[in-house]
């Protein structure tokens, strides 16, 4: 089974969250996909700022969602 990354950028402050993030590439396991999205997590967080973040209470959820493959 494959799978599909996809990361939600959200605040506290007002309970609102920027539209979902679908990373292009296509995992052909879970585990490649977790820690991808661990690091670009990680990595978004550090590029936001300590002062952003703590000011906005801005947090990250993502999944590995399974990948449906087009068939035509």
């Amino acid at each position: 089974m494959k799978f599909v990354l996809t990361l939600l950028i959200c605040t506290s402050v007002g309970n609102q969250c920027l539209p979902p993030y679908q990373n292009p590439t296509i995992y052909n396991d879970a585990y490649d996909c977790m820690i991808d999205g661990y690091t670009m997590s990680l990595n978004k967080i550090e590029e936001l700022g300590r002062q952003d973040v703590n000011e906005q209470q801005i947090y990250i959820k993502f999944g590995c969602n399974p990948y449906a493959e087009e068939t035509t």
